[in-house]
């Protein structure tokens, strides 16, 4: 079952997880609508590319109207690949939204159990990791490429969890839109990082399609992770979304030779 169901031209929402909680906005951004041009055409959310700043503020707030959570209530990251879990709250809430100099420093994940506040991060074929524990209402999203995929980003925030009292066969997870492995090939370096998580009791997350060239499926090797690290395979949904597949839909890095806009993941309580 896809977990990701377009809910406007603007944002794709996990229906399950919003279907059960009136209260949780949870989904991910497309590149439609929107105010930006050339490269960047549409609705691109990232400040860190060189689109018009005052023209992302403005797709920012477009698309703030359209999940009704204001901007003023978003945190964003600088994201540099890396596997930092920041643990937010409502006091933070603006930091990273507006400009990008605010934005919480190498910073790949972001979690909460606050209300009023939206964790947002920007993707162009990464992997958008979304994190929930009903009973407690903890929240956790993380942007894992290749690099925060093999050192584990979706570990540690399981880890995370783990610290502030909650059994990791009780999280749900969600693996969101995302480059496919026919999209992405990558070499032996990055493959031997890959091993570490091999599972003999799962397929493998990479073919080798001629010597030393390899297609690796990140949303698989990522469900690796997040078995490896206590969650039941029942809780973890994939989505069949391929940003490069779906040029209608997507910015792309890969697709793209890397001048393209972002995408959001973005998930968040709103205030009863």
């Amino acid at each position: 079952m896809e977990p990701f169901i377009k809910h406007t031209d603007e944002f794709l929402t996990i229906e399950h997880w919003v279907s059960d909680f009136p209260g949780l906005t949870a989904g991910f951004s497309s590149k439609n609508s929107g105010f930006s041009n050339g490269d960047f055409t549409g609705l691109n959310m990232g400040f860190h590319v060189s689109d018009d700043q005052l023209t992302v503020m403005k797709n920012r707030q477009h698309l703030a109207g359209k999940l009704d959570f204001p901007l003023s209530n978003w945190v964003g990251a600088d994201q540099t690949h890396e596997v930092n879990v920041e643990k937010v709250s409502s006091k933070d809430a603006g930091l990273g939204a507006m400009q990008y100099d605010s934005s919480f420093p190498q910073t790949d994940g972001f979690y909460t159990n606050d209300q009023g506040i939206l964790l947002t991060l920007c993707y162009a074929d990464c992997v958008p990791l979304y994190f929930l524990h009903r009973q407690t209402k903890t929240i956790g999203i993380a942007h894992a490429g290749w690099k925060g995929t093999v050192h584990g980003i979706a570990e540690k925030m399981i880890n995370v969890f783990k610290n502030d009292g909650i059994p990791a066969n009780e999280i749900e997870a969600v693996i969101g839109p995302s480059i496919c492995g026919q999209c992405y090939v990558v070499d032996d370096r990055v493959i031997k990082a890959a091993n570490q998580w091999k599972n003999d009791h799962l397929p493998p997350a990479y073919k080798e399609i001629s010597k030393g060239q390899y297609q690796l499926d990140l949303k698989q090797l990522n469900r690796q992770v997040m078995i490896h690290s206590g969650l039941a395979e029942k809780n973890i949904f994939i989505s069949n979304y391929c940003t490069s597949c779906n040029a209608d839909l997507f910015f792309s890095h890969r697709r793209d030779s890397g001048k393209t806009g972002r995408m959001i993941s973005f998930m968040g309580w709103k205030e009863e």
